[in-house]
Formats: C-alpha cells, structure tokens, sequence
C-alpha cells in the first residue's frame, strides 16, 4: 500500500502534551551575554530527554551563492565562538573557504525550542583541530581516516573495504593525523532564541553584536 504523504502530514501535531512540556520563558530575565543562555537552554534540553541534543543545522553557500545544508555535531561553543569540525577538502569546507560565513540552527522539540546562529567563520589553527579530533571516539577517528569526504564513490563494497582499513588503522594508531580534519569556529553577530507557544504565541529573542563589542537585544514577532 502506497503511502499518501499528505494524509500522513495532516496527521502530524506540533509539540503534542502527551510527549512535550513547553516552558515558560521570560525574555526580561534573559543574560546579556548569549552564550550564557544557551549554556542554560542546551542543559535543560539534555535534562529533558532531548535525543542528540548537540547535533545542528549548518547552512553555508556555494561559490554561486546558492544555499546549502546538512546536520553536524557541535564540538563546543565559548568566547570564541560556537565550534563544529569537518574535512577542509569536504564540500562545506570549500564553500566555507570561499565564502566565510555559515548559520546554526539547533531545534529541541521535547521544550519546543530553537536557537539559531549566524556569522564569521575561521579555521583554527591545525594543532587544535589534531586535538579536538583525538579527543574524540575511535570511530570519529576512523570516519576521519576514511577520508574523501563528498567525493564520488564507486561501490559500497570499496566504501567498507576502506572503512575497515580505517578502524584497523585508528585501534592502532589512536593520535594518527589527518592533515585535512579542520575546527572551524563561528563568531557570532545574531543570536536567536524562539520558545513555542501552544497557543502560536512564540516568544523570539535577538541579540545582535554591538560594534563596541557587547551586544543588543531585542524581541521579534513570531
């Protein structure tokens, strides 16, 4: 029987009772810095039950300017920035070098929330990158090995020839390098945090970076 997609969307409820308990959120009491309310929002998130509370949208652009997306992992987010890692010679790594500046979307719908990023993005520098990549699980460093991120591939066979060689290669060598793994850092300039309403009364909150350096912030209408 052919499933009808329309029938099954109409049947679909945002942010049902029976799973979901939206909080109350009161942008008045919000911190001034961001981060500090991510911090808090991302915790809360992890104390509900949120499945890969760390995973997130990451949108880039093309050399055209045509928009692209796909989920990755948050690996940390401080003054410096909110931090993600993939292959320099990957898809999003070339659109990032050619065109330095993604968004973030994270979505937590066990408290119907949002949070979404937008600004700079810079490389650090390759030690880090080595680290963060090490610290990580074996078979974060044998995807990594893998390597040939976006390229064609010919077979799935030839795909678990050399996944296996990776593994192999990473329970031996667990610092292995590989040159291409990149940390990429975003800097913020917009900050946006959206908590639903059952109601559709969604409350937004903007902060935005001031040029001296603190940053503004504002209410949006859902």
């Amino acid at each position: 029987m052919r499933t009808d997609l329309h029938e099954l969307l109409r049947s679909l409820r945002v942010w049902d009772p029976e799973v979901t308990a939206l909080p109350s959120f009161d942008p008045g009491a919000a911190p001034d810095d961001p981060l500090a309310l991510f911090t808090d929002w991302f915790a809360a998130a992890v104390a509900a039950g949120q499945t890969e509370p760390h995973t997130m949208s990451l949108a880039t652009a093309d050399e055209d300017g045509l928009p692209d997306v796909r989920i990755v992992m948050l690996h940390g987010a401080d003054a410096d920035g909110w931090s993600f890692a993939t292959h320099a010679t990957s898809s999003k790594g070339g659109q990032l070098a050619a065109r330095p500046y993604a968004a973030l979307a994270f979505y937590w719908p066990v408290l119907g929330r949002q949070v979404r990023v937008r600004g700079p993005v810079t490389a650090a520098p390759s030690e880090e990158g080595q680290a963060d990549l090490h610290a990580r699980s074996t078979g974060a460093l044998a995807a990594a090995l893998t390597g040939r991120q976006s390229e064609p591939l010919t077979s799935l066979d030839e795909l678990a020839r050399t996944s296996q060689d990776a593994w192999e290669r990473a329970q031996r060598e667990p610092e292995a390098p590989v040159s291409s793994w990149t940390l990429y850092r975003l800097r913020p300039r917009e900050v946006e945090f959206f908590q639903g309403d059952e109601r559709r009364q969604h409350v937004r909150l903007m902060y935005r970076r001031e040029e001296a350096g603190g940053w503004a912030k504002g209410l949006l209408w859902p």
